[in-house]
């Protein structure tokens, strides 16, 4: 899994040197003191059917590490001021993925529902436009997009 100082840093890991699930229960087990009363999960999953209807046979992200840790910690540090949850935390892998794997992990956690709600919805839509992150699909046909 790695160091527990990739596990503290919302931002970009190497598949492979960070587990989403071990990272979910790292973040449960640090965050659950008694004053969390909502708590999402948010999991992005490569998924088969991709741009204009083509049958994805893998995906492959990248990022510029440095620009995308700084806007998703960034995302994280506002949302959780924004919607006064309790915490905020995206850890979203690059590598190469087969079709279902996750690639994305979100978890919010709050007081009240509704604003771990509002937090994640934002928290979601922020994370697939600001950071510096870039996704191709490489269809079954042996052709590719890079999608935005």
């Amino acid at each position: 899994m790695g160091s527990s100082d990739l596990m503290l840093k919302p931002g970009i890991h190497r598949k492979g040197k960070v587990n989403l699930l071990d990272a979910l229960s790292y973040i449960l087990k640090s965050n659950l003191s008694g004053e969390i009363g909502a708590l999402l999960v948010f999991i992005g999953v490569a998924r088969r059917e991709g741009r204009g209807g083509k049958e994805v046979a893998k995906l492959e992200m990248e990022s510029y590490k440095k620009h995308a840790n700084k806007a998703i910690l960034k995302i994280c540090n506002e949302v959780k001021r924004k919607f006064k949850v309790h915490f905020v935390s995206i850890h979203h892998l690059v590598g190469q993925f087969r079709v279902g794997e996750p690639v994305v992990l979100v978890v919010v956690g709050g007081a009240r529902k509704e604003n771990v709600f509002l937090a994640m919805q934002e928290s979601v839509k922020r994370y697939k436009k600001e950071p510096a992150l870039f996704k191709k699909e490489l269809y079954v046909d042996n052709s590719y997009a890079w999608i935005q």
